[in-house]
This record gives structure tokens, sequence and C-alpha cells, in this order.
């Protein structure tokens, strides 16, 4: 039987280059990430998805490949990474990696054969134009950092596309050729022990370059390569689109999804963010009723930030203002008109109620959760980087030098240790929270154990019941043995909900997590209290010797 591990997993994602510093250079690197493997485990997390560690000249956080079979120089070698999969293994963690194939870096020795002779094999791999393209002014990703889609290229006297940067070309992805060059990179790093790979702007990449449209018929020939290689691995899809179009990311052949296992769940994500702005529940409620089902061994993958900007494209403008307003009112915290750059921890103003209540939502909604590496314990962003750098910062391990980042002089680090103000090095590091038993980073690791331990989450169905006070959310996730009930205080005052009787409810709730010690030898859903932030997870239906 093939293992769904991503069903109740917990995905920790991270740049290798940013997380932890071997050699002293002032980069970090894989054998860094392997001594910091320990502690990945210890925190509870099941999987690592790892940022591109390829050779790249890095002008866009390494999205920019020159070579994807090789690993970036800096950042080790393929041995190093082979000892990565081997060590992450014995301690029961897979590692999933991206794949970046909607464009190369310009200095791909493809580009470079392609620009500089219209005769070149691998001309074709990418999409050109003799004439002035009509769309040139298209919608680029990244609007404010790019004006247009295609660039006029004085060497290869012709224009190029480019969806992302102007040093991204976008590759040919109907041309044979490069279709079959994705498989071997993807057959190469399954061979090697990969778990699977999240699709870097799955949208892009599957958009005919001829027909402009979709072709999910590459998604399912993407599965069946993955499949081949290694059964229980995994896809993750990257799609930010509307409702309708997400489930064609999943497929469907025989009642299971035949695509991706897996979809981020950008929806969702803009709803919760929403909902905190508001301090009312009902987006959440909302947003988990519009959810699509979801084929045969489908998952959402939940986030509050990742990587990149918190997007609110999805957002009404009444309600993208509001986001704004209360998360990121400056203009300098804003990014291409219409995400914020900074960590959640900033976001929420360094509220530890706040921060328990956000993560415990995304630990209790539908999906596998996907949490970026220092949210943990809280780290903040540097508003000095430009766009989506200012939350790509070094790890912060300890109060000294380089936060235990890096041995190397400050200014030989890849980026900026965070060492000013309250989301400093100084007062935000993993060594003091690890010496602190009421620390963030504590409750991190019990919230994330807790978590696995409820399998109705990731695989169970999910309803929520209306108590009538707007910013209280109470749902539930019913499972094969079980269910649990989640109750979340929005406010911050404390509040009182009566929640209905619930089909099937015999024995006295038992608390697996809250936000304070509420009376376990007392707990009435018909007369519920929370305090302001205020949190409860109660699992219904135990037998009483459980």
């Amino acid at each position: 039987m093939v293992e769904r591990w991503y069903r109740n997993g917990l995905i920790y994602s991270l740049d290798v280059c940013l997380f932890q510093d071997s050699n002293g250079d002032g980069t970090g690197d894989i054998p860094g990430l392997v001594s910091r493997l320990d502690y990945l485990s210890r925190l509870g997390v099941t999987a690592i998805w790892v940022s591109p560690f390829h050779p790249s000249p890095r002008r866009d956080g390494g999205y920019d490949i020159t070579d994807y079979y090789g690993v970036d120089q800096r950042l080790g070698s393929l041995g190093d990474f082979a000892e990565l999969l081997a060590e992450a293994d014995e301690r029961g963690l897979r590692v999933v990696i991206d794949l970046v194939f909607n464009h190369t870096s310009d200095q791909h020795p493809w580009f470079r054969s392609a620009r500089a002779d219209p005769d070149s094999p691998y001309r074709d791999w990418y999409v050109w134009s003799t004439d002035e393209p009509a769309d040139r002014w298209g919608g680029p990703v990244f609007p404010g950092a790019e004006k247009g889609i295609w660039t006029w290229d004085e060497q290869a006297e012709a224009w190029y596309r480019h969806r992302f940067y102007r040093f991204q070309p976008d590759l040919n992805t109907d041309h044979p050729a490069v279709r079959a060059e994705l498989h071997k990179i993807m057959a190469f790093w399954l061979r090697l022990g990969v778990a699977g790979f999240r699709i870097d702007a799955a949208p892009m990449l599957i958009e005919s370059r001829s027909r402009r449209r979709r072709d999910y018929a590459l998604l399912h020939d993407i599965r069946e390569t993955v499949s081949w290689q290694r059964q229980d691995a995994v896809l993750l899809a990257e799609a930010n689109v509307d409702r309708d179009e997400l489930i064609e990311y999943f497929g469907a052949a025989d009642g299971r999804a035949s695509r991706a296992m897996m979809v981020f769940a950008f929806r969702l994500n803009q709803s919760m963010m929403l909902a905190l702005a508001r301090q009312d529940a009902r987006p959440i409620a909302t947003a988990l009723a519009d959810l699509p089902d979801l084929p045969g061994h489908g998952q959402w993958a939940t986030f509050l930030r990742n990587h990149d900007e918190v997007d609110l494209s999805g957002l009404a403008d009444d309600e993208r203002r509001d986001v704004f307003a209360a998360f990121g009112p400056e203009p300098e915290m804003q990014a291409y008109g219409r995400g914020i750059r900074r960590r959640l921890a900033c976001m929420l103003g360094g509220d530890r109620r706040r921060l328990e209540l956000a993560y415990s939502l995304q630990l209790s909604m539908p999906g596998t959760p996907v949490i970026r590496y220092g949210d943990e314990i809280g780290m903040g962003e540097d508003l000095s980087l430009r766009e989506r750098e200012a939350i790509r910062t070094p790890m912060q391990w300890t109060d000294t030098a380089n936060a235990g980042f890096s041995r190397a002089a400050s200014e030989q680090l890849i980026a900026p240790v965070i060492s000013d103000g309250p989301s400093g090095h100084k007062h935000v590091n993993v060594l003091s929270q690890r010496r602190d038993p009421n620390s963030l980073l504590t409750w991190f690791e019990r919230m994330l154990h807790t978590r696995r331990e409820c399998e109705e989450i990731g695989v169970g169905e999910h309803k929520v019941i209306d108590t009538g006070v707007p910013h209280v959310l109470v749902h539930t996730a019913h499972g094969p043995h079980g269910a649990i009930l989640f109750a979340h205080n929005l406010s911050p005052d404390p509040c009182n909900v009566s929640i209905p009787p619930l089909p099937g409810e015999r024995h006295r709730p038992l608390t697996l997590a809250s936000d304070m010690g509420y009376d376990d030898d007392d707990v009435d859903l018909l007369s519920l209290d929370l305090t302001g932030y205020g949190y409860r997870w109660l699992r219904l239906n135990h037998t009483p010797w459980d």
C-alpha cells in the first residue's frame, strides 16, 4: 500500500543559504542544514521543503537556475545533498524540493546558446518573437519591478517572453524536448531520494505558449513520472487561482487525484488574514464552506506566511484595504500593490496571544500545515531590504554574533541578520527560547506534536458550527475514530458561546490544547468560555479511559 504520508504531515519551509553556515563563508549550506536536523526533528515537523539550491546567480533567491542537475558550490556538493537525504531519513524526515521549470536564468547554457544562434537546438526551448508582441505590456508577476512580459534581446535580435523578471526567460513547455528534459530532471532527483516536488508557479508552467490556455495534461504527465519513480512521492502545486479552476490541479481519475496531490490553499490564507485583521471569524467560515470537494488522496496545504509576500489579490478592494490598514499600513511594508512583505510576528505586533491564536487556527484547518523557518520563534523582517528579501534573513539561533548563523564577518553574510529592535537576535533566538518553558518555541513544539496526534484534521471532514457570535469560529473535524471541536475567539474580549448538542456525543470532551488552564472537569459545550484571543481544542466521543 502506498503511504500517503503528507495527509498527516507537517512541512517546514527553509532556504539552505539562510539557515546555517558550516564553513564560515557567510552563506548557509547543506552541511549546516544537516547539523540542524535534530532541531527540526524535535520541533515535530515531518518534512522539509528546501528552496532552490542549484547553481544560480541568485538574483531571485535561487529561482533563477543555471543547472538543474547540480548543487550551488556555495551551498555544498551533490554528495552533501545525498548525505542530507540519508540523515533526514534516519530521523523520519522527508525532503521536498522546488521544481522551477517555468523559466531559467538568462545565464543558463540553454538560453545563452539560444540567444547566440537562431539555428541553435535550444532556440525553440524559449519563447521568441521577431515582431513586437501584442501583449508586450501584459501583466508581469511582479508589477512595479517589471513593466511588461517581453524584453528585446540585442544579441538574438528578437523579443523573449518572461512572466517573472527579465533575467528569467520562459521555457517553451510546448516543445517535446523541453518536456523530455523536465522528466529527466525529476527522475534524477527522485532516484537520489527526494520525497517530491513543490511545483513553482504551476499556472505559468502549464500555460500553453502557443494556445494561451492551461495544459493540464502536463501536470498529469509530471504525476506519471513521479509515481513511476517513487510511489510515495508528493507533488505540491503553487496555484493561486480561482475556486472553479483549483480542482483542475488535482485532476480526478477513478475518484482519486491524478495530477498534484496537494495544492496551496491561497484563498483560505487570504480569508484567515482578513479575519485576523477584522477580528471577525466569518471570512474563515465562508472560506471553509467554499472549499471545493477534493478527489481521493487530495490535500490542501495551509499556511499563514511563506517565502513570498502575503498575497491579497483574491480579496475585494475593501477587504484588501482593511488588511493593509491592520498589518501593513506603510507603503514600505507593501509589495506589488497586492501584498505585505512582513513576517507574521511583526504584523501582529509581537502579541503572544494573537500569535498563538493565529497558528492554532492554521493548525486546525483542513489540510497539511506549512510553516516557514523562524516562525516558531517569532522572527521579524528587515524592511531595508528590497521586495521579498525583507522576510528572507538568516535564522536566529543565538544571541551571539550573527545570531549563531555564521562565524563570518557581518559584511560577508549573504543577508544581514536582524540585530535591532524587538525582533533583533538578542531578543528573538532559538537558544533563549529553548531555555524558557513558556516560550513561543516551546509552545510550537507542543502544538505540532499535538497536531500530529490529531489525524482527523488532515483526513477528516470539517464542518463549521454557527454559534451566532461573529468573532468566534467553532468547527469540527470528524475522522474514522472520533472527532475534534475547535473554538477560536478572534476578539480581545472574553466571551461565552453556546454550542448545540453534537451528533453522537457520548462523553465529556477532553482538552487537547488551549490558551490557558480552563477547567477540564467542567467542560460544558452549552456554555463554553473563551478568553480574549482564546482557543480550545476538544476531543469528542472519546472513551472514558482515553
